[in-house]
């Protein structure tokens, strides 16, 4: 199971799902020769996200590729672990000298550079349908950076459910590759109120179940004292059934490590393909995430003292005490 992916700049690259990997070739700034596949160095995500109530959906498409893995200057120390669901609790690690402005402590007097972010050249998007009627897009590097041109707008959902989207590099500084995965359905929860979490019961999960389970993963974070600087978090990496429930002793580990306002859990499917070029791995992460709020016993949520009972005041981690 992956703890947080460090930032891509186009969404963490995940695992799980169904994967593709595309020819390569061409010639760039890199040497030619195949890198570590565990190494993640670039993402292309196809999010599509469920909207708030009275807004359209929206599906986005972002990319970048670096010549090296992003640093984390938190190290997610993995803990229990449960039927796909793993407990992680923050460390953070100290330097002295401190690293600066371009690099980051990833140990204890351990520092590591950021990496850079260079060109593929024009990518290729295949099997999104525009609102022109297209289904393809071509994506140019601003700095470094992909996404549709401006005035592009999709369909949603912009494929069909197994359809084959494909992405090619035609090359820079790094060769020409090229990644298919396939279309996902959205998801869809089946209850639109907080979802209840308790130490003794677990926390229920429910959602539409796709035509085809095999073509996706369910990816689950929980995050309940992110507003206070989180002291802990639950991931779970689940088969796309319709249904899963986190055992009990997980929340109730994640309860003890305390939580704060507005706690939520964020929800995926997703289908992923990979492609390993010089540098490390690239993924192409096709995506439909809902973002839901969570009900703890006892905290009221809070952004002024004006939400908060008689007698107690909103506290800088946004709950009533």
């Amino acid at each position: 199971m992956a703890c947080d992916d460090a930032s891509m700049g186009a969404g963490g690259a995940a695992s799980g799902g169904a994967s593709g990997n595309g020819g390569g070739g061409g010639s760039g700034g890199q040497a030619q020769g195949t890198g570590d596949p565990s190494v993640l160095v670039g993402a292309f995500q196809i999010l599509m996200r469920a909207p708030a109530e009275g807004e359209a959906p929206i599906t986005s498409v972002t990319g970048r590729i670096y010549d090296g893995p992003t640093p984390s200057n938190i190290v997610w120390e993995a803990g229990t672990e449960i039927d796909g669901c793993q407990l992680f609790t923050p460390r953070v690690p100290f330097c002295s000298p401190a690293c600066g402005g371009s690099a980051v402590c990833v140990e204890d007097g351990e520092c590591r550079d950021y990496p850079t972010a260079y060109s593929a050249g024009v990518v290729t998007l295949t099997g999104l349908a525009t609102e022109a009627g297209s289904t393809t897009v071509d994506m140019s590097p601003i700095a470094e950076s992909y996404q549709p041109p401006a005035g592009t707008s999709f369909v949603f959902p912009p494929f069909e459910e197994g359809a084959t989207v494909s992405l090619a590099a035609a090359g820079d500084y790094f060769a020409s590759f090229s990644i298919e995965a396939r279309g996902i359905a959205p998801i869809d929860l089946l209850d639109s109120a907080a979802i209840p979490i308790d130490g003794a019961a677990g926390a229920d999960l429910a959602w539409t179940a796709p035509d085809d389970a095999s073509l996706s993963s369910v990816h689950v974070k929980l995050d309940i004292s992110h507003h206070g600087g989180s002291k802990g978090k639950l991931e779970c990496d689940i088969p796309d059934t319709g249904s899963y429930t986190i055992a009990p002793a997980l929340i109730d580990e994640l309860l003890a490590l305390g939580f704060s306002g507005y706690p939520t859990v964020v929800i995926s499917r997703e289908n992923v393909g990979s492609k390993t070029i010089e540098t490390g791995r690239v993924d192409l992460v096709v995506s439909s995430s809902i973002e839901r709020a969570v009900e703890v016993a006892g905290l009221v949520s809070c952004t002024d003292d004006g939400d908060c009972p008689d007698g107690e005041t909103c506290q800088v981690d946004l709950s009533c005490g």
